[in-house]
């Protein structure tokens, strides 16, 4: 234990032989963390709440909310249309247009959403996959509008296409022309926008969707590893490209096993990044990840409750080291969040951060019977569930193979059993019911969004050079019919104006949609 004159957020002195076996915060493999001190230098992690919800306008708004409470990074929640690359006005996109996100379509959309936040100067999570790429070259041509050197830019986009063909379904292109605009974008980014992470590897939508804890970071372990091979196939080293990966995780409400998750998860990835794609550069073996609180742990039933338990999985994902962290706010069981919730959602966090003290020890938990032995546990059999991946080819042909997809309902029926046999516990679901109606605001997008942003999209192709915009249209779709690296013609499309729904529409020509 410290003496009562050790300094503030010194690291807790364990026995030799334990520490020998553990080894530092900050060192190979990093179970206890990927820096010597972690937060207890204070640097704490990003706090982000994921937000986004109608039109540019509307969000914008809510973001500037959000920074003025003291969020340190924005994280943009997108529609099911723009997820899907397609335009407000496709008929695909009738009854979605600013349902669970916000829309975007244009670059002056992108202007609209960033107005008055200097891209320089905040951190940008995108949650966008299989239009990373067009989401990634708007925001670059929006940094370039403000004057914001692309070597400056710091951000995420979540751009894992292989857990949408797992677990969320938001794919446009086949598995593979989707992995050559992943590669694309990377090498663009390593070459012009070198702080980008150009990947956020995502276990959080597999946990949602029913996997266990191994489960989670098993597969997205092996997802990462098939990202980091299509880079090396393309030509670029492991060490250009794995210090750019991110993570994300889910955090759910086992707190101890939460914990130990993140610890294991980090042990492995330096292993799997050393020992099997040759990494040399210490970066290159770092897991460092972001988490969200658990939304599919959220109830309608009682939802006051969700203030709870997004208070304590909060608390597990900072005690396990998490570098960036959005709390769900307690009514997104029942619609999107108010600006009061979502306010209280960064509140949780801030509490946390400031008045527990959690921050000021590193790695609390290390040398806990219970939390190391689970550490040990969850990565056997996560090693297990990744060597069976191995096994079938690698991530792409097990997904091809619907192996994990298979793997993942398999465990989300076994937890729901549970549930309705009431050997697990959800508080007023199965146990502590109460019946009292619930009186909570909800907050509903106005039904006036939809054909007011389809107006404002045929008054944007109105004004521009339609000659323009379709002829810069047609040379990425000959790009796209060779080898060429597209980023560029992506963003020359954009920059003439064309709309995401346009772009996509060229790819979708040349390579063809999944179907599932």
């Amino acid at each position: 234990m410290p003496t009562d004159d050790a300094a503030p957020g010194a690291p807790i002195a364990l026995p030799p032989d334990l520490e020998a076996r553990l080894g530092a915060p900050g060192a190979f493999p990093y179970a206890r963390g990927v820096h010597e001190r972690m937060y207890a230098d204070g640097r704490l992690w990003t706090m982000r709440q994921y937000a986004g919800f109608a039109t540019a306008e509307a969000s914008n708004a809510r973001y500037r909310h959000l920074r003025a409470q003291g969020v340190t990074g924005l994280s943009v929640a997108f529609d099911l249309p723009t997820q899907l690359g397609l335009d407000p006005d496709d008929p695909r996109a009738r009854g979605e247009v600013g349902r669970v996100g916000v829309s975007i379509a244009t670059v002056d959309d992108l202007a609209t959403l960033f107005d008055g936040i200097p891209l320089a100067d905040v951190t940008t999570s995108m949650t966008i996959n299989a239009p990373a790429a067009m989401l990634l070259a708007l925001y670059t041509l929006e940094a370039e509008r403000q004057g914001a050197p692309l070597a400056a830019l710091g951000g995420t986009v979540q751009n894992d296409v292989l857990k949408e063909y797992v677990a969320r379904g938001t794919y446009i292109f086949p598995p593979a022309p989707s992995m050559r605009l992943t590669v694309d974008l990377m090498r663009w980014c390593a070459e012009h926008a070198p702080r980008w992470n150009t990947i956020s590897v995502s276990g959080y939508h597999m946990r949602e969707a029913g996997s266990t804890a191994a489960q989670e970071i098993a597969f997205t372990l092996a997802d990462a590893v098939a990202y980091v091979r299509a880079a090396q196939a393309a030509g670029l080293d492991v060490d250009a490209v794995a210090p750019r990966l991110s993570f994300f995780f889910a955090c759910h409400g086992e707190l101890f096993e939460e914990v130990a998750k993140f610890r294991a998860a980090r042990r492995m990835w330096a292993h799997l990044a050393r020992d099997l794609l040759g990494a040399r550069e210490p970066r290159s073996t770092m897991l460092r990840f972001h988490t969200q609180t658990g939304g599919s742990t959220l109830t309608a039933q009682q939802p006051l409750v969700n203030v709870v338990r997004t208070a304590y999985q909060a608390l597990a994902a900072v005690l396990g080291g998490t570098q960036s962290l959005h709390t769900n706010a307690f009514d997104e069981a029942l619609g999107l969040p108010t600006e009061a919730s979502a306010t209280l959602a960064l509140r949780t966090q801030q509490v946390l951060a400031f008045e527990t003290g959690v921050p000021e020890a590193v790695d609390p938990l290390a040398g806990s019977v219970h939390v190391e032995a689970l550490t040990d546990r969850i990565e056997v059999e996560a090693r297990r569930w990744f060597d069976e991946v191995e096994a079938r080819g690698g991530a792409v042909a097990a997904i091809e193979g619907g192996y994990l997809q298979q793997a993942i309902e398999e465990a989300a029926y076994a937890f729901q059993k549970d549930v309705e046999s009431g050997e697990r516990v959800v508080v007023g679901v199965n146990r502590f019911a109460d019946d009292t109606p619930v009186d909570v605001p909800v907050q509903a997008v106005d039904p006036q969004v939809e054909p007011e942003r389809v107006a404002a999209l045929r008054a944007f192709r109105a004004a521009r050079d339609g000659a323009a915009a379709s002829s810069a249209v047609a040379r990425l779709g000959d790009a796209a019919r060779g080898e060429a690296e597209l980023m560029e013609p992506i963003r020359d499309a954009f920059r003439a104006r064309a709309t995401l729904g346009e772009v996509c529409d060229a790819l979708r020509a040349v390579w063809g949609e999944h179907l599932g």
